[in-house]
């Protein structure tokens, strides 16, 4: 059932954003992409955003007008012709563009704008200075709102459900696709959206990645540790018609999206019993996640868990299988999470900035052995003030099947 945000949530957001905007000295930012849009407005119709660092924002829209001025919570106005957006943007805020010695510096999404919109914003505002308000945009929604964790920790709640659903069906010889099928049978049927949003160029993910054996190993564009061998080259990642076999590891890394706010999470399990390879692996990544939660407090440096993990896996001989295998691995040990997958901050080299209260974290340490498998463990994480709390409710356990 979709739950309203209160209305500080829209006020506490555009807060957020225009004090950063202020630190930064942007006079203002254009929002393009949907779910920036979402997040602060309330509404996710085609238009753009225009956020003063002063003053109230206009959402101006071209489509649907009507169902945006229902839904959204700042002013909202019909877009018209694209080219005289410049010209409107002068009539609401005179101030702003008016001055004739100074032209107005704006930020933008540029990590995901295509650059044809982005020349066509040039020529319709050409009283503009443009600059990327990227990193600006994705540090306002890292720290998470009450509201926003409620959601998260509703997704988890479906999800721990449609697991167990799925391990409840595990049989030798059904295949990946019947398994997910079944998992997401029971998230759909709680309300989960059909749908997890990545901010990444040319990424997508399905439900996750359900998959067994040697499959699960199997590597793919997808920059995540597991690819899976998937339905077609056309599809190439998660799911695919191989057979579930005994004495393998079945992957089942899975998302929920509830009133567009996702849990991840990731469970091993095994009909039989575990090469004792992959079982040392399991046990290895369980002890990564346990001193990651010790470091998951407010003042520590996302890139200090990563870095910590790293020498863990190479203490016992298992750098070359952490995160992937040989060329394909990848370099992180975790993520932000909330209205997409890929949020800030990411738990990796080069991000130094320190944790806060609020942050919402997905920390996956796995383990990658061509032709055997992958194993390994998520939960996903919200900092406190004085450490972090698990919003994954799923059992931290292999599960062992027997048949």
């Amino acid at each position: 059932m979709h739950i309203t945000p209160p209305q500080e949530e829209w006020i506490n957001r555009k807060i957020r954003l225009q004090q950063l905007l202020a630190k930064s000295g942007l006079d203002s930012c254009l929002v393009s992409q949907n779910v920036g849009i979402y997040y602060l407005t309330g509404s996710m119709q085609t238009g753009y955003l225009f956020m003063p660092a002063e003053g109230e924002p206009t959402y101006y829209v071209r489509r649907s007008l009507s169902r945006a001025v229902s839904e959204s919570q700042v002013r909202t106005v019909g877009l018209g012709s694209f080219r005289n957006f410049g010209k409107l943007l002068e009539a609401d805020y005179p101030t702003l563009f008016s001055q004739s010695d100074k032209r107005p510096l704006i930020g933008a999404d540029f990590d995901v704008m295509p650059a044809q919109l982005y020349f066509r914003l040039t020529e319709a505002i050409p009283q503009a200075q443009w600059k990327d308000a990227s990193a600006l945009l994705r540090n306002t929604r890292s720290v998470k709102s009450t509201y926003e964790v409620d959601r998260i920790s509703k997704a988890a709640e479906v999800a721990a459900t449609a697991l167990e659903k799925g391990i409840a069906s595990l049989r030798i010889g059904m295949t990946e696709l019947e398994l997910i099928t079944i998992i997401e049978n029971a998230m759909r049927s709680q309300g989960h959206i059909g749908i997890m949003r990545m901010r990444g160029y040319n990424q997508e993910i399905m439900t996750g990645v359900v998959a067994a054996g040697e499959a699960a190993a199997e590597p793919t564009y997808f920059d995540g540790p597991a690819g899976g061998r998937g339905l077609s080259p056309a599809a190439p990642q998660s799911v695919s018609l191989r057979p579930i076999g005994r004495n393998e590891p079945i992957l089942i890394d899975i998302g929920c999206c509830i009133d567009g706010y996702t849990i991840d999470q990731t469970r091993t399990a095994v009909i039989g019993e575990l090469p004792s390879e992959l079982m040392d692996a399991y046990k290895v990544a369980k002890a990564i996640i346990k001193r990651s939660e010790e470091l998951l407090c407010p003042g520590v440096s996302p890139e200090r868990l990563y870095a910590e993990a790293l020498e863990m896996a190479e203490t016992v001989g298992l750098s070359n299988h952490f995160m992937g295998f040989g060329d394909d691995q990848v370099k992180f040990l975790g993520h932000g999470i909330g209205l997409e997958i890929d949020e800030w901050p990411v738990l990796a080299k080069g991000f130094q900035e320190p944790l806060e209260p609020g942050m919402v974290l997905a920390v996956e340490p796995k383990f990658t052995f061509p032709g055997l498998g992958v194993v390994g463990i998520e939960n996903t994480y919200l900092i406190t003030e004085t450490g972090c709390m698990a919003l994954t409710i799923s059992p931290e356990k292999l599960y062992e099947l027997q048949d």
